[in-house]
Parts: C-alpha cells; sequence; structure tokens
C-alpha cells in the first residue's frame, strides 16, 4: 500500500529540493504513456517519437526523480477515433501519469477535452494552434513549436533576406498545412510579399503532379508537406521540370529524410525548432546515442520526444517525484526552464506553450551526403512572432480560407 502525502507535507517536500525524495516516488514506476503512429503516411515521424523517448530513457537508465519509469507505447493509426480509444486505455487500463503525443493534429484536438476531464498531463508534437492560443487546455503542454511557430521565421527570412517578393503555397489539405500555410503568409506579406496562390493536396496523396502543375510563375515555392511526403513531392516537382526554388518548414527537409532524398533537395530552405549541426552538449549526446541504436540520425520528431523527456523529469524533480498531485504536476511541467536540449535554451509562455529557438537550414551535400546546414538562427521565438499577444488572439485562427488571398 502506497502511503499518500498531506498537502502540507507535499508543499514541504517540494520546497526542500535538497531533501531526499519521498517514499511515494520511490515505491511505484512513473507511468508513460507514448500516443504514436506506425502504420500510413505519417509514420516516418511516429516511429522516429518511440525511439526520440527510448534514448532518452536509455541515458537515463529508465529512472526520473528516483522513480522507475514504465513506458506504455500505443498506435492510434494516424485518426481520430484511434487516438481516443488510445488515450482512454493509457488513462484508464494503464493509470498512466503524463501522456507524450499525439503527432498529428487532428489526434491531439479529438482527446484534449477528455484528456482534460482526465486532468491528465499531455506534452505533444501536434501542433495545433489553438491549444494554447484560443481554447487553452490547462493540462496540456508543448515543447516542439505550433504550426506555425518556425513559418513565421521562414517568411521574415525569405522576405528580408532572400529578397523574394511572390509565393505560392501547397501543402497536405489538413490544419497542420493551414496553420503553417497561414503563418507563412501573414509574415511574409506584412513583410512586403505577396501570396499568389494556394494549394490544398488531400492527405496520403501519391501523385503530387496535377497539384503541381497548378504552381504557376513565382519566385518561391514554400511547400508544407509531412511525414514521407516531402521525399515524393521533391522527386516529383523535379521530374516535372520545375526550376522555382523550394522553401518549407519543420517537417519538409527534416533530418532523418535526408537518406531519402535526392539531389533535387540540394539548395532547399527549410527551418526548424531541431537542428542536427547544433554543437551542444545535449545535442551531440542524443545524435551519437540515437544514431548507435538505430543506424539512422534522428530528426524533428526524434529530438521532440527527447525533450519531452527532459521536461517531464524536470517537472518531476520539481515536484520531488511525486505525480499524484496533477495540478502541482503541470504546473510544475509548466514552470520547467532548460539550457542544454538537443534544439538549445526552451521555456514556457503563460500559455503552456514552447519559447526556444527556430533554426533556418540549408540542405547541401557533403562527402556525399545530404546534410542540413543552419544559415541562421532565430533565437526565443514566441508562438505569437512578434505581434501583440492580444491582437493575435483577437483574430481567427488560421484555416484553409484564412488569411484570404489579397491577389
Amino acid at each position: 500500500m502506497i502511503t499518500k502525502f498531506g498537502r502540507r507535507a507535499f508543499l514541504a517536500g517540494v520546497a526542500a529540493s535538497t531533501l531526499p525524495l519521498p517514499a511515494i516516488a520511490q515505491a511505484a514506476p512513473v507511468r508513460i504513456g507514448l500516443l504514436t503512429i506506425k502504420t500510413g503516411s505519417l509514420a516516418e515521424g511516429g516511429i522516429q517519437m518511440e525511439q526520440g523517448i527510448t534514448t532518452f530513457l536509455k541515458e537515463k537508465n529508465n529512472k526520473l526523480a528516483g522513480r522507475q519509469v514504465d513506458l506504455v507505447v500505443a498506435d492510434t493509426g494516424g485518426s481520430p477515433a484511434g487516438a481516443k480509444t488510445k488515450a482512454q486505455e493509457l488513462i484508464e487500463r494503464d493509470h498512466v501519469d503524463v501522456i507524450l503525443g499525439p503527432l498529428a493534429a487532428f489526434e491531439l484536438l479529438a482527446i484534449s477535452d477528455y484528456v482534460a476531464q482526465q486532468k491528465t498531463p499531455m506534452l505533444s508534437l501536434a501542433a495545433a494552434e489553438d491549444m494554447t492560443q484560443r481554447k487553452p487546455n490547462p493540462y496540456f503542454i508543448r515543447a516542439s513549436a505550433t504550426s506555425a511557430q518556425a513559418m513565421q521565421p521562414l517568411a521574415d527570412y525569405a522576405a528580408k533576406e532572400l529578397k523574394y517578393k511572390t509565393a505560392v503555397l501547397i501543402a497536405e489539405d489538413f490544419a497542420f498545412g493551414y496553420e503553417q500555410m497561414g503563418g507563412f503568409q501573414r509574415v511574409f506579406e506584412d513583410a512586403g510579399g505577396k501570396v499568389l496562390k494556394k494549394i490544398w493536396v488531400p492527405l496520403g496523396t501519391a501523385d503530387n503532379t496535377p497539384f503541381i502543375a497548378q504552381i504557376g510563375q513565382c519566385d518561391v515555392v514554400c511547400q508544407g508537406y509531412s511525414g514521407s511526403a516531402p521525399v515524393k513531392f521533391m522527386k516529383q516537382y523535379t521530374d516535372l521540370g520545375m526550376k522555382t526554388p523550394v522553401i518549407g518548414g519543420e517537417t519538409a527537409g527534416d533530418d532523418a529524410l535526408l537518406k531519402s532524398f535526392g539531389d533535387e533537395a540540394i539548395g532547399m530552405i527549410n527551418s526548424c525548432p531541431y537542428t542536427m549541426d547544433l554543437a551542444n552538449n545535449a545535442n551531440k549526446r542524443f545524435v551519437a546515442e540515437f544514431t548507435k541504436d538505430y543506424g539512422n540520425i534522428p530528426g524533428f520528431y526524434a529530438a521532440g520526444l527527447y525533450v519531452n523527456g527532459q521536461v517531464v523529469e524536470a517537472g518531476l524533480q520539481k515536484t520531488g517525484g511525486n505525480t499524484d498531485n496533477k495540478e502541482a504536476f503541470i504546473a510544475a511541467l509548466r514552470g520547467v526552464s532548460l539550457t542544454d536540449t538537443p534544439r538549445g535554451p526552451i521555456r514556457f509562455d503563460d500559455h503552456g506553450n514552447v519559447i526556444g529557438n527556430i533554426y533556418i537550414r540549408k540542405i547541401e551535400k557533403q562527402n556525399g551526403k545530404l546534410v542540413n546546414h543552419t544559415v541562421k538562427t532565430y533565437e526565443n521565438v514566441s508562438q505569437f512572432w512578434t505581434y501583440d499577444e492580444k491582437w493575435f488572439l483577437a483574430q481567427p485562427v488560421y484555416s484553409r480560407d484564412y488569411p484570404p488571398l489579397k491577389s
């Protein structure tokens, strides 16, 4: 039988961080649930998610804040219904203390209310904007980025440093695509650029040529494909003889995809909260361990879950290892500030969304292999970019038709 702390004893334990961990923290494992995708067009990222958190837990000898860790992995199948079923199983059957995932915005939106009702802390890569904006979930925290968070610096760089004046946007026809392109469009237009066209491609499309044929004349094409789809898009784009430069966000030039691209990807500018060439201690350690264990280089999805593991560990340390008080646990998670993660320093805003670096990279060929070379770092990027927060939240969420085309 596990003895529970009274409120006064618990608070005293949190304040006295130098004291030994309470008995409750050492008596039972911390149960972490992972919602990921192992099949379908988004599986490439989902598999890297599992590998990323596994790498972190292995480094910690499967123990956080003095407690053993049980990792329970659930495959959502990449559907809202699957995500809800698996979330219910993790909470009601497996009694997890915290959920990592899911991957896709449509999955996250399907389970948000249920997870909040259950008061289960959740850290997700899913970038759905309103989770930390107009409809915040008090038990949600995001250490990766919103859909638009990496696109806003990309638009700034495209307009101000690459001097592009006109752009055509092409992305998959779901929330992540709309929100990526919405963020890009707003910043690009505010910097003097013009978006000529937005093209929406059904998720899982095998043949992109009918959509590529719609692009027409412009200075740059901004693509927002995710999972393994960027590889297919770039190959078909080149096969059609397209010469207009291509840029993209965090999933467009993911490090883990570089082995699958051909020379058609050389020169593509992409922006991401993570870059494999970041030369800090955490990233060097992470890349070395990941590469050794999986024979592949890590990308955004793997790094994101490794960072999520760091946030969970830091939150547990703040509570003395206690997860019974869910309000105290989520408050501790949201109060985490880290300086040495694979993506650099991070902290969280009042809505539970990360503030951190965004890296502008260029795909190059070195020693016969494609690599991302960081050309600029935007530091301490907020989900609201440089806009006034109240003004930003008064605008509609980015959607298929918002912002509207001005041309």
